[in-house]
């Protein structure tokens, strides 16, 4: 992803949960008199509010902000449906002489968007229930073990946990009769704004990202996260879409269950944390062209090394 001659640049900032990209974000886009793209795929639904980060009114500091809360939490949305709605959100923004600031997580989302996926069959939310009570009631390895039945080459390439991939690589097989490593090859060119895209990425000590995601995870139970649930759960959000299979949530609804205490919910959803923030470390330095800033994005030092730098 690097710069390219006839238009200006695309910047993402990326890195792990607990970071600092949404304040770095909001520096870079007042800079460059940009606006913000969200790529975390939690942020994106509305009505999940309190373990999700969202930037406050305050936060966003008069930067406007786009692809956040606006997805409804029974709606099971994909990369592909972010990367659609993101060339639209780049082309309107660019359009008012404005530029696009990228700013989120969810790894697959950016490269979905710069190298798009093939059109598979839409979602068939029968059987997407069927894979989730499955992977409710046997686990992520089970549903691994089946893929590795039926599509090999797209099981060893999925980990065993990324359960999200594994039942839309099943379900493909089950809609289409084909395996989803061999449809996977019949993609779309990447879009014009791929070569444009500059990523940066955060990468702070690992002790005190941990320190930070285990302080956060707890204020979000503080700050009234089982309360949002049942909230949610009683308006009728389901319980096995992509909206409360995120960490915390999933967590809280295991307690609500009575399947695990309070106390054990806090501390699986930090270690929930601990380890995605991990994961994205690692898919992050799989991306080519990815500029690397050592630090948390709240700091002044980071700041500036990102400014001496665009």
């Amino acid at each position: 992803m690097s710069g390219h001659a006839s238009k200006k640049p695309i910047y993402a900032i990326a890195g792990p949960t607990c970071s600092g990209k949404t304040a770095l974000g909001v520096d870079l886009a007042l800079k460059v008199d940009g606006e913000v793209i969200n790529f975390d795929s939690v942020q994106i639904y509305k009505g999940i509010e309190v373990a999700t980060a969202k930037p406050s009114t305050e936060e966003r500091r008069g930067v406007p902000h786009h692809l956040i809360d606006y997805v409804d939490p029974n709606t099971d949305y994909t990369a592909g449906d972010w990367a659609r709605d993101a060339l639209v959100a780049i082309s309107d923004i660019e359009s008012r002489g404005k530029t696009p600031v990228l700013v989120g997580g969810t790894g697959f989302y950016l490269r979905t968007l710069c190298q798009p996926l093939f059109e598979g069959p839409a979602t068939d939310p029968i059987l997407r229930a069927r894979f989730r009570r499955l992977h409710s009631e046997r686990g992520a390895e089970y549903l691994h073990r089946m893929l590795l039945r039926l599509d090999a080459a797209s099981a060893r390439r999925l980990a065993v946990r990324d359960y999200v991939r594994v039942i839309r690589a099943l379900e493909v097989r089950f809609q289409t009769g084909k395996k989803i490593s061999e449809q996977q090859p019949n993609r779309p060119e990447p879009p014009e704004i791929a070569a444009r895209i500059r990523l940066f990425v955060l990468a702070p000590d690992r002790s005190k990202l941990y320190e930070k995601i285990d302080s956060r995870t707890l204020q979000h139970f503080d700050n009234g996260l089982v309360a949002e649930v049942k909230t949610l759960l009683a308006s009728g959000v389901n319980e096995q879409g992509n909206a409360l299979g995120a960490h915390a949530y999933r967590r809280v609804c295991e307690y609500l269950r009575g399947e695990r205490t309070l106390g054990s919910a806090i501390e699986q959803s930090q270690r929930d944390v601990r380890h995605y923030a991990k994961r994205q470390l690692t898919w992050f330095r799989g991306e080519p062209g990815a500029e690397w800033l050592m630090g948390f994005g709240s700091s002044q030092g980071i700041r500036d090394e990102l400014f001496s730098r665009i």
